[in-house]
């Protein structure tokens, strides 16, 4: 056991045993570790990581705290990659596979949510507001796999977007005004083109008193609204609790007197119930995944067909038309920054 080890251990006997705070019990340990250490210790570095270890995340704690990273991801024990504006890096350290679980199992804890032989994949956020998604084994060929979407503009403005160079002018005039009129907007583009952050900022626009109902796989987003009400799938349990699923949230959040419908990503047969509800007078908000404006379009007039084998071409493309005003489709510039590409009104021509 190394020294880092025995002064975690003999903190949280401390802490157990004696009801002293983390902060307290770690210096002990640390001056216990220094009076019978034959060499002289790094007491500051051992307080860092002890703490890290204890109150955070360990060895990710310092890229969670780096605002210029996007994302992370491990692969396999003895390494950590991440992602920020200059690209993909790799970092090689001391990490493993029993730290690597302990790591989830700590992550998980915060949304309650388990993994395990049973389910063997997860959804989840982190206290901050970031994604995290972990596959094990036998999903995986051999090791836990967990990736971590970090939460870093949770009250971005579509003025700070025009300001950064992600939206013109006109683009930031049009968005407002519809968001402030009750039109339906549908927001595309790729992984990490900033869909998520492009609808934090739509919704920062809506007026104050409007009541917004959204519906998440995994919480992500954060509004200022006063009148908001945040709901999330929930995966069926071991313990025999029912999977709670997305289609399910679209159908409570109807009963709800919802002024705005905010979908956080649509992928699957919980198209057909959100077409219903914004053909049914009630504005929305959503995100898919896709390489165009028209190519989102093509995609709500397949993904339907999901829910049940009697749906019409002639039944989906007046819904879809009468569903969604504007397609926003974001995309990153060849340096790699977000920016919203197109706005395509959505007419019957385009269907």
């Amino acid at each position: 056991m190394d020294q880092l080890e025995v002064i975690l251990s003999r903190t949280r006997k401390l802490a157990r045993d004696k009801q002293l705070d983390l902060d307290t019990a770690t210096q002990i340990a640390i001056d216990e570790a220094a009076e019978t250490h034959n060499e002289p210790l790094d007491e500051m570095l051992l307080s860092v990581a002890a703490k890290r270890e204890l109150s955070g995340l360990g060895v990710l704690q310092p890229l969670l705290d780096n605002p210029e990273i996007e994302e992370i991801w491990i692969n396999r024990p003895n390494q950590i990659h991440f992602a920020d504006q200059t690209g993909h890096s790799s970092i090689d350290l001391e990490l493993s596979a029993s730290q690597i679980r302990n790591l989830c199992f700590r992550m998980l804890a915060h949304s309650k949510r388990r993994i395990d032989r049973l389910t063997p994949y997860v959804d989840a956020s982190l206290v901050d507001g970031s994604r995290l998604h972990i596959v094990i084994p036998e999903i995986t060929s051999e090791d836990w796999a967990i990736n971590i979407r970090k939460f870093n503009k949770p009250n971005v403005s579509l003025s700070q977007l025009l300001g950064l160079g992600s939206l013109r002018e006109d683009q930031a005039h049009l968005l407002t005004e519809a968001m402030q009129h009750g039109k339906s907007i549908l927001v595309a583009g790729a992984t990490q083109a900033g869909k998520t952050t492009l609808m934090t900022a739509l919704l920062a626009a809506l007026n104050p008193k409007d009541r917004v109902i959204s519906c998440e796989d995994t919480f992500e987003l954060s509004l200022q609204q006063d009148d908001w009400v945040a709901m999330q799938t929930r995966p069926k349990a071991a313990e025999g609790a029912p999977e709670i699923s997305l289609r399910e949230l679209v159908k409570q959040a109807l009963r709800m007197r919802p002024d705005r419908l905010v979908i956080g990503e649509v992928r699957g047969a919980e198209a057909l119930d959100m077409l219903v509800a914004l053909n049914s007078g009630i504005p929305g908000l959503c995100t898919i995944h896709a390489n165009s404006a028209r190519a989102a379009i093509q995609k709500l007039l397949t993904l339907p067909l999901l829910a049940g084998e009697n749906i019409s071409d002639a039944f989906l493309r007046p819904t879809v038309s009468g569903a969604f005003d504007l397609v926003v489709f974001c995309e990153r510039d060849p340096a790699g920054r977000r920016r919203v590409g197109q706005i395509l009104e959505v007419t019957d021509e385009v269907l």
